[in-house]
C-alpha cells in the first residue's frame, strides 16, 4: 500500500489499532479499528438505498450485468486536512491513508453520495447502486448493451475504474445484495440461506440476535414470520444479559426449526409490476399483524412480498385491543416495510 500510495508515514496524533478480518478465500483482510474516531465523528445523513427499494426496481430484468469497482473506496482521495485522523499503529510506524479507508463510519455514505452523482439520469432507469455494488438491467440484450455503454462512459468520465475478473455480464440471472434475481422473480442467494440449515440451537442471547438477524433480512419471503418467531422474540425481550443462557422453551424450538423449514424453502416473489394495480390483503389477530402485497394479471396472482408485525412491539397498540380495532392501524404500520 506505501508503494501504491494508499497510505504514507504520518506524525498525526490520532492513532486507531490494526486489526485482521477473514476473507471469503479463507485469507486474512487488512483493516483498521476505527470504533473510537467514528464515536466521535459528526455523522452524514446522506440516505442508502433500502435493499427492498432496490429489488423490487427491477421488474424489467431481463438482462443483468454486476459491476465491482477496483477497491472501491480507495478511489475516492482523502481531504488534506482530514487524513491525519485516519492514522493507524503498525510495528513499522505510524501511517495515514491518502484514499478514503474502510471502516470509517461516513464512508458509505460519501461513496454512495459519489455513485449517486456519477450515474444521475441513468439510476432507477437502467442501473441500480447499493454502495458500491452496481447492477444494470434491461428489457433485452440489444438495449442492455446500449445501457451497459452509458454506465461505462459515466464511469469512465469520473475516472472510476473496474475489477473486469468480477464483473457478471449479460446473465439471466445474478446474485445480488444476498438474493438471486431472475426473469420471474427474486428469491434468497442460497449460498447465504445454507448457513441457516446448520445454524446450532441458540445458547446465549446473542446466537438468538444472529439467527434472528439472519432471517429476518429474508423475511419478506417468510408469511406470518412475525408470528412464527414470537417465541424467539420474546426471548430478546426478556433476557438482558448479553451472554445469558436462555431458558428455551418447546416453543422457541418450534419457531427455530419453522424458520429454518421456511427461509430454506422460500418461494420467488415477482417484483412490481407498476403499470397493474396493488392488492393488499390484511389480517389481525391477537399476536400481530400480517400482510400480503400482491397484483393480478395474465390470469394469474404475483406475490410481491409478505409483512408482519407483533402488536407488543407497538405503542398504540396492545395485544389486549380486538383484532378488529388493530386493522384499522393495519395499512400504516404494514405499508412501512412493503
Amino acid at each position: 500500500m506505501l508503494e501504491e500510495g494508499i497510505i504514507e508515514p504520518s506524525k498525526s496524533p490520532w492513532a486507531s489499532p490494526v486489526v485482521s478480518a477473514p476473507k471469503k478465500d479463507g485469507s486474512m483482510r487488512f483493516c483498521v479499528d476505527y470504533r473510537k474516531l467514528n464515536s466521535v465523528t459528526t455523522r452524514d445523513a446522506y440516505p442508502i438505498p433500502r435493499i427492498d427499494d432496490t429489488l423490487d426496481s427491477l421488474q424489467e430484468a431481463k438482462f443483468i450485468s454486476t459491476l465491482d469497482l477496483r477497491s472501491g473506496y480507495w478511489q475516492v482521495e482523502m481531504d488534506k486536512d482530514s487524513k491525519e485522523k485516519t492514522a493507524f499503529i503498525t510495528h513499522r510506524g505510524l501511517y495515514e491513508f491518502n484514499v478514503m479507508p474502510f471502516g470509517l463510519t461516513n464512508a458509505p455514505a460519501t461513496f454512495q453520495r459519489l455513485m449517486d452523482i456519477v450515474l444521475a439520469g441513468l439510476k432507477w432507469q437502467c442501473c441500480l447502486v447499493y454502495i458500491d455494488d452496481i447492477i444494470v438491467y434491461s428489457p433485452n440484450f440489444e438495449q442492455h448493451l446500449l445501457d451497459l455503454e452509458k454506465v461505462f462512459l459515466a464511469l469512465r468520465e469520473a475516472n472510476l475504474t473496474l475489477k473486469a475478473s468480477k464483473c457478471c455480464f449479460c446473465r439471466k440471472e445474478m446474485k445480488y445484495l444476498g438474493h438471486v434475481v431472475t426473469q420471474n422473480g427474486i428469491k434468497p442467494d442460497p449460498t447465504l440461506t445454507k448457513a441457516v440449515t446448520y445454524f446450532p440451537q441458540p445458547k446465549p442471547i446473542k446466537d438468538v440476535q444472529s439467527f434472528l438477524g439472519l432471517t429476518g433480512y429474508y423475511r419478506r419471503f417468510i408469511k406470518n414470520y412475525a408470528k412464527i418467531a414470537e417465541p424467539l422474540i420474546k426471548q430478546l425481550r426478556q433476557l438482558k444479559e448479553r451472554n445469558y443462557h436462555l431458558s428455551w422453551t418447546p416453543e422457541c424450538t418450534t419457531a427455530f426449526e419453522a424458520l429454518k423449514n421456511k427461509l430454506t424453502a422460500a418461494p420467488i416473489m415477482s417484483t412490481p409490476n407498476f403499470n397493474e394495480p396493488f392488492i393488499l390483503e390484511l389480517d389481525a389477530c391477537e399476536y400481530g399483524l400480517v400482510a400480503v402485497l400482491a397484483q393480478e394479471y395474465n390470469k394469474m396472482k404475483h406475490v410481491i412480498a409478505y409483512a408482519s408485525r407483533t402488536l407488543s412491539s407497538m405503542n398504540e397498540i396492545t395485544a389486549r385491543q380486538s383484532a378488529k380495532h388493530s386493522q384499522l392501524y393495519g395499512p400504516h404500520y404494514i405499508s412501512d416495510p412493503i
